[in-house]
């Protein structure tokens, strides 16, 4: 398995967001392919936030994940964030997801990100939790009770050499 960013393969976003709208798409009566699809045209960066990491094997698309600004509203103050986990079915529970997200913590760290945070429907924190999310609050956002959680993935001050 090996990760590029939807800006290498940009023609992979309809295929995205097919998976977004089956996954999310009851979330918001208003949601459509189109509407992820013209979403993630903004997420095709490769140095910045947004972007989307893929999970590619054998040529295939098998995941994606994205590192995103203020994904929920009610926090303002929480910038950077985890979203859009996915991985086909075939590939689940492999190992991928995790994958992924370690890759993103990864690139955040690369582009000067100290701490993420996410939200997920999974009350327990599962995945997440197990890969060192800590939780802060579960709220009911958009008529879904969510569990928001935090990591934080790089020390925001240098060590003093000696």
């Amino acid at each position: 398995m090996e990760f590029m960013f939807l800006a290498d393969r940009e023609e992979e976003a309809t295929t995205i967001a097919q998976w977004y709208f089956s996954e999310w798409g009851r979330l918001s009566p208003s949601a459509t392919v189109t509407f992820f699809t013209e979403q993630l045209s903004g997420y095709l960066n490769r140095d910045a936030v947004p972007l989307v990491i893929m999970a590619v094997e054998n040529d295939v698309v098998i995941g994606a994940a994205q590192l995103k600004y203020r994904e929920m509203k009610i926090y303002p103050e929480k910038e950077h964030w985890l979203g859009g986990v996915y991985v086909t079915e075939p590939h689940r529970g492999k190992g991928v997801a995790a994958a992924l997200i370690n890759e993103v913590e990864a690139v955040a760290i690369r582009l000067g990100v100290t701490e993420l945070h996410l939200q997920t429907e999974q009350l327990t924190g599962g995945l997440y939790a197990r890969l060192g999310w800590q939780p802060l609050e579960q709220v009911n956002y958009h008529d879904t009770d969510v569990l928001v959680m935090r990591k934080v993935i790089a020390c925001c001050s240098a060590k003093a050499g000696g």
